[in-house]
């Protein structure tokens, strides 16, 4: 049961938004009808969207789309993690690496993921591989800067106290090291999906026959504004779906065993 509270924060979210899209058709109607700024298939409205969003549900195109581009990233995703945590483990063990490799980590992380694109078309082509591989280039990174600083934030008493009681090696790192450091490493891996997901969309802009880029470039060649704007709504929804509905479950899940161990 929703307390009383959680009801009145959903009802003031509800009409916030409501006031937001009513205020986005006015500026709409200001800007086509009565001022005559633009043209009306050059800027989105509220009514268009809808009438997009049903028909792209009816034909099941957007359904697909978001089938489609949930699986690649979910896939590329879990590639970029597995090897994002091995490399941050792997930075902060060796000294050596972190000092030649992690500099040269940190600045792919900022680097644009469409500079990836031309590589993964020369290299596997217009396929499921080419989109993957962006994305997991464009996450990988990410994670790996996030558990290595995870780890080495680590406050040191918690090291010296497990060493003290004769905790050494993978003693060390599976009961002390892994849960301390385990809410910086969630967030690293949120960071993750959020360059995962931004990912995915500029390998489907470039190589992709069916998915939520694909939708989005088909909108612009249509010149149907709307259906840019329904897209990027979906894709907006869909990021901030999973790290609500994912995320924020698993923090709150660590959070709450860390409080109970203490």
């Amino acid at each position: 049961m929703l307390t009383k509270k959680k009801r009145n924060d959903i009802i003031k979210n509800i009409l916030f938004y409501l006031v937001l899209i009513l205020i986005w058709q006015l500026v709409f109607m200001i800007g086509t009808q009565w001022l005559k700024w633009w043209k009306p298939y050059a800027f989105p409205n509220p009514k268009g969207v809808v009438e997009v969003l049903v028909r792209l549900c009816l034909n099941a195109t957007l359904l697909h789309a978001i089938g489609k581009s949930v699986l690649r990233a979910l896939f590329g995703f879990l590639i970029s993690a597995v090897m994002g945590v091995a490399a941050g483990v792997v930075l902060y063990r060796m000294r050596k690496v972190r000092k030649y490799i992690g500099p040269l980590i940190m600045g792919m992380q900022t680097l644009p993921t469409v500079c990836w694109v031309p590589f993964a078309i020369l290299w596997f082509g217009l396929t499921e591989k080419a989109i993957i591989f962006v994305v997991v280039m464009g996450s990988t990174c990410g994670v790996a800067v996030s558990v290595e600083k995870g780890i080495e934030n680590i406050n040191p008493l918690y090291i010296k106290a497990a060493r003290t009681m004769g905790a050494r090696g993978l003693t060390l790192f599976k009961e002390v090291i892994v849960p301390a450091s385990l809410p910086e490493v969630i967030t690293g891996l949120r960071h993750g999906w959020s360059f995962a997901w931004r990912a995915l969309m500029s390998g489907e802009v470039m190589a992709s026959t069916v998915g939520l880029g694909h939708t989005l470039v088909l909108g612009r060649d249509l010149a149907d504004i709307n259906q840019v704007m329904l897209v990027m709504i979906v894709i907006i929804l869909i990021g901030i779906a999973v790290d609500k509905c994912i995320f924020n479950q698993i923090e709150k899940q660590v959070l709450r065993r860390g409080r109970g161990r203490n």
